[in-house]
């Protein structure tokens, strides 16, 4: 009798497995092709656009400066009216400016960065939110995202669910 208890409960649960198995269902959308699409997305980037053109225009200015500093400088130098002990100290100024101008060009790509990320996290919980609801709402066991390359090397009975998410989006 135990015997038997135990054949039919590995036959039940190996029924239930084998048809919980086929019941998954899996998605999957592109996100970079969906965030291109969302309008607010072109709204961000023409912000950062006009951030970082201001930024990288100050940058240029200073070393346009610097350079004319340079330039002039030289033209000194040349002329033999420089002496040793201010050509070292001019030469350890225009390294500290060089420096300057390093440490700006860092500071702008950290400040767009964090612009970058302050603007697109609305519209990334806005999408994430849409592939939730369209998950519960399709019964979907899992949603990939196939713009990264080479994560999905292989997908069979996949659905795209990037026409769903835009509807959801309200993206025509």
């Amino acid at each position: 009798m135990k015997k038997l208890l135990k054949i039919s409960l590995l036959v039940f649960l190996i029924a239930f497995t084998a048809d919980s198995l086929k019941a998954q269902k899996f998605g999957h959308l592109n996100s970079g092709n969906l965030l291109i699409q969302i309008p607010a997305t072109k709204i961000a980037d023409d912000k950062l656009k006009v951030l970082q053109d201001s930024m990288v225009a100050v940058g240029e200015a200073r070393a346009k400066a610097l350079q004319e500093e340079f330039n002039s400088f030289m033209k000194v130098y040349n002329e033999g009216s420089v002496t040793p002990a201010e050509s070292q100290k001019k030469q350890a100024e225009f390294e500290r400016k060089q420096q300057e101008l390093a440490a700006y060009e860092d500071e702008i790509i950290a400040l767009i960065n964090k612009k970058r990320d302050e603007l697109l996290a609305p519209i990334l919980a806005e999408v994430q939110k849409a592939i939730d609801a369209v998950g519960k709402e399709g019964g979907y066991t899992m949603i990939f995202d196939t713009s990264v390359f080479n994560t999905i090397l292989f997908a069979q009975d996949s659905d795209d669910v990037e026409p769903l998410v835009k509807v959801n989006l309200g993206i025509k």
